[in-house]
């Protein structure tokens, strides 16, 4: 299949990495991207699906790396949600191999559309700036829920799982909007690592093409998060929004029409 892919088509791939990791490193959902470009080559869905975790790795790993080189993050205050992150993240991945999914497939455009409505209607929905970075540990017990649950569904399906991070993360945990960021950044580097090794598992990951992505999403992700850090609030609320918008016409159309 390799030796089929064009000039064009490679380039387009790597076109789309780009773009997939700096919107993965701002506001999360580059997986809406990249993953229709991997259908769209003639790769087979799981394939696909495997192919994106192992590009995703890339971006997510480094605008993890950005914003916790920034102190944007502090890896001690947050191993329960880490650990819980990696707990949902196997329990989803092998829950999706094993059902079928349709039903949430048709809930999804349905939340996304909830978290724009919220964003757009609440100027604090995802972060503010009169709320304090803790210097203590955050609730154990909502580190456990929120890492479970997303994690869970990160390894299940994962579209919007950056929006869904930021929203919740800056209502339960008070984080500015640059922590909020952060924290979903590195979350989700957890369960694309954990979703990655079931999927190798399965022999569902084209490494040629997963590594070529990846590289550019790594470019995309490093020029995102550098942006958001810099700009801040102004720069990446109405980015969040418009592609939380996006990512629900998206769903939607692909869903019910």
């Amino acid at each position: 299949m390799l030796m089929l892919l064009e000039t064009s088509q490679w380039l387009s791939l790597l076109t789309v990495g780009v773009s997939a990791g700096f919107i993965d490193a701002v506001v999360g959902g580059g997986g809406l991207l990249s993953i229709p470009a991997l259908l769209s080559m003639g790769i087979p869905p799981h394939m696909a699906l495997g192919t994106n975790k192992l590009a995703a790795c890339f971006s997510s790993f480094t605008s993890a790396m950005t914003y916790f080189r920034q102190q944007f993050f502090s890896p001690t205050l947050w191993y329960h949600c880490a650990i819980a992150t990696f707990l949902g993240a196997v329990l989803g991945s092998t829950i999706v191999l094993m059902i079928d999914n349709d039903w949430l497939v048709k809930m999804l455009p349905i939340m996304i559309i909830a978290v724009a409505l919220y964003t757009a209607l609440n100027p604090n929905a995802i972060g503010c700036k009169n709320t304090q970075v803790p210097q203590s540990k955050p609730n154990k017990l909502y580190q456990w829920l929120t890492g479970f649950f997303w994690g869970g569904y990160d390894g299940f399906a994962g579209p919007g799982i950056g929006a869904f991070w930021t929203i919740s993360s800056s209502k339960l945990f008070q984080l500015p909007l640059l922590n909020s960021c952060a924290l979903a950044r590195s979350m989700t580097l957890i369960s694309n690592l954990t979703a990655l090794l079931i999927f190798l598992f399965q022999s569902k990951v084209n490494f040629t093409i997963g590594l070529a992505m990846g590289m550019f999403m790594m470019l995309g992700s490093f020029i995102g998060a550098h942006f958001a850090i810099r700009f801040g609030s102004p720069f990446i609320k109405p980015i969040f929004i418009c592609v939380v918008i996006i990512m629900s016409i998206h769903l939607a159309w692909s869903a019910w029409f």
